[in-house]
């Protein structure tokens, strides 16, 4: 069932918002400073690209102190509030038919990591 709903997924938008976190990616990682960011927006665009069956864990490697939390902070001024907003507004445009309610918690799920990126990684069963 995920694997369908994973092709449309891809087919009706997530194909896009992969490709745009993508190339948000790449343009931050031009910059020295903005390639923590960058490899965050990767980590999104990976969720983005097939989002039922994945989720977003906890780090093993990462104790979640205090680097986790400043980064998340600068990470929210850089872009994550505004995309996390759109991911909230997808997910409720959505949830509106009973289709779309399993699209709109995948938004749901891609604006939490939105919003916490740092000291989380993405995982697939």
């Amino acid at each position: 069932m995920n694997f369908l709903l994973n092709i449309l997924w891809i087919v009706l938008g997530g194909f896009a918002i992969a490709i745009e976190y993508i190339v948000s990616s790449v343009l931050m990682m031009v910059t020295i400073i903005g390639i923590p960011f960058g490899l965050q927006t990767l980590k999104l665009s990976a969720m983005a690209l097939l989002p039922f069956g994945s989720s977003a864990i906890p780090s093993p490697n990462s104790m979640g102190g205090c680097l986790n939390l400043i980064m998340n902070v600068i990470w929210w001024f850089v872009g994550g509030i505004p995309i996390a907003l759109t991911h909230l507004a997808l997910g409720l445009v959505l949830c509106l038919t009973i289709v779309g309610i399993p699209f709109g918690i995948q938004h749901f799920k891609l604006m939490n990591l939105a919003l916490f990126p740092f000291g989380k990684t993405v995982v697939r069963p």
